[in-house]
Order: structure tokens, then C-alpha cells, then sequence
């Protein structure tokens, strides 16, 4: 029985080393959350045996949680990079036929030939519709429509586009030559009852699931929404050194559970040789 207690012991260890390794590959990814393995203890007897004479079964894994706390800042130089300070995720679609809705806090924007703001899966941002004061009149994933960057004035087509900015509430106006503004709308954004329960896809991209809850959505500034800040992007949460511990506390693991395996395998091996 030795054996497999040490065994759950050397995969638990093995798995923890897993994520903390993917946690140190990704800590230069834009809008990457780290995530740390949770264990807990395996024990079992009969009812009319005593629990103070039986030994527990090892361990085993209880989950992968991700860590939503904010990353550090970085400044940008174009207007479309943005970051959320404080909770709250962008909203992007994936181009037809798919249409997949994912969420993600990699704000690395750029516009495409055809004027759709996309991220870097090629995914669309969202925008909420607003009215003449900026105010969001439809909060639901069917009212967001894409964020396509405008040619011309509506007012007067033969005036091009100049401007474009963001303001800290999300509202995006668009500022053309002949110096009219259009408001285009508010980028969309969503949080979740349980932001732990999202699904990675990769990329930094998340999807809702029955554990995270269905996304509550609105403008930044909003509830629980954080403000953004265009111009800048969000670093990964990974702290390097503190991996580098943790790292090293899973290596030590692996090797005292291997020390068990190899302390069973002595004793059987002395008892199979007794006569």
C-alpha cells in the first residue's frame, strides 16, 4: 500500500511542477492569469473499524484554480492597446460562421483591412451601443455589435477619419477632418459570478461555463467594472521568483515521495529474502 500512497505523492508533485512550469513559460503573454494546484487528502475505512488505527491513501488532485488578480502595467504607444484596471473582461467574437464569444484580458488591438478592431486570435471586440449622452442602452451579448473603425464623417463623406479615442469610461468616439465627432459606442465588457470557474481556451481567452455563471455585462466603470486605460497593456500576474520557490518546495516533494517508493521496495525486498 506504500507504494501507491507514494505514488499519488510523486503525481501530485509531478503535476504541481506542471503548472508552475506553465505558469514561468508565460510570464511575458499579455493578459495571462497564473493558476496553482490544490490537493487534498485520500482516507478511507470501514464504519465499525476505528479511525485512529488506519493510515491515510495518499493524495490526490482537487482542482487547477486560476489566479484573476491584476497583472502590472505596461505603457503602448497605440490608442487601440487597452488594459482594465480592477475586474471585468473584453468581450470578442470570433469572425463568421463560428461567431464563438470568448472573453480575455488581453487588450492587444488592431484594426483590420476592412476597419474590424480584432485581438490577436483574429477575434472581433465588442461595442455596446450608447445614446447622444454616451449611456449604454442594451446590456446583452445580442445588442454588442463589432467595433469597426468608420472611413468617412457621416455627416460628410469626403471627411476621413483622423481619431480615434477611449475614453476611461470605454466610450469610443471617433473624430473626423472636418472636425465632427461620432460616438460609436462603449466597448463592451463582462464579469462573472465566479471568474474561477471560466474554461482557458488559450491565448489568454476564457468561456463561461455552469460554474462560472452566466456574464454580467456592461460598460467599465459600471458595478464591478474596472475603468480602462488606452495605451497601455496588462502583464501576466506571474511573479518569477515566487514560482521559482514554489518550483523548487514541488522538486523537494517529488524526491521525499521517491524516497518512500525506494524505502517500500528495501523493506519488501528484506522480507522476500528471509528464510
Amino acid at each position: 500500500m506504500s507504494f501507491y500512497t507514494s505514488l499519488s505523492g510523486l503525481k501530485g508533485a509531478q503535476t504541481d511542477m506542471s503548472v508552475i512550469s506553465n505558469n514561468i513559460a508565460n510570464a511575458s503573454s499579455t493578459g495571462f492569469k497564473r493558476s496553482t494546484a490544490q490537493f487534498g487528502d485520500i482516507f478511507a475505512s470501514s464504519p465499525t473499524q476505528s479511525s485512529k488505527t488506519v493510515a491515510g491513501q495518499g493524495q490526490r488532485l482537487n482542482g487547477i484554480v486560476q489566479q484573476f488578480t491584476n497583472g502590472s502595467y505596461e505603457t503602448s504607444a497605440k490608442t487601440l492597446d487597452m488594459a482594465i484596471v480592477g475586474e471585468g473582461m473584453f468581450i470578442v467574437k470570433s469572425p463568421p460562421p463560428t461567431e464563438g464569444v470568448s472573453y480575455t484580458r488581453n487588450g492587444t488591438f488592431a484594426p483590420t483591412a476592412d476597419g474590424h478592431v480584432v485581438d490577436t486570435t483574429g477575434s472581433r471586440l465588442q461595442l455596446l451601443p450608447v445614446d447622444a449622452n454616451g449611456d449604454v442602452t442594451d446590456r446583452t451579448l445580442a445588442g454588442a455589435t463589432d467595433f469597426v473603425l468608420p472611413t468617412a464623417s457621416p455627416l460628410d463623406p469626403t471627411a476621413a477619419l483622423i481619431n480615434v479615442s477611449i475614453g476611461v469610461d470605454g466610450l469610443v468616439t471617433a473624430t473626423f477632418a472636418d472636425g465632427s465627432d461620432q460616438m460609436l459606442g462603449k466597448v463592451a465588457m463582462a464579469n462573472f459570478p465566479s471568474v474561477e470557474g471560466l474554461r482557458p481556451v488559450g491565448n489568454a481567452h476564457w468561456q463561461s461555463t455552469g460554474d462560472s455563471g452566466q456574464p454580467i455585462i456592461d460598460g467599465a466603470g459600471a458595478g464591478s467594472m474596472g475603468s480602462i486605460r488606452s495605451g497601455a497593456l496588462e502583464r501576466s500576474n506571474v511573479d518569477i521568483t515566487e514560482e521559482l520557490v514554489l518550483l523548487i518546495a514541488a522538486q523537494r516533494n517529488f524526491q521525499a515521495n521517491a524516497k518512500a517508493i525506494e524505502g517500500a521496495s528495501q523493506l519488501t525486498q528484506t522480507i522476500m529474502n528471509m528464510r
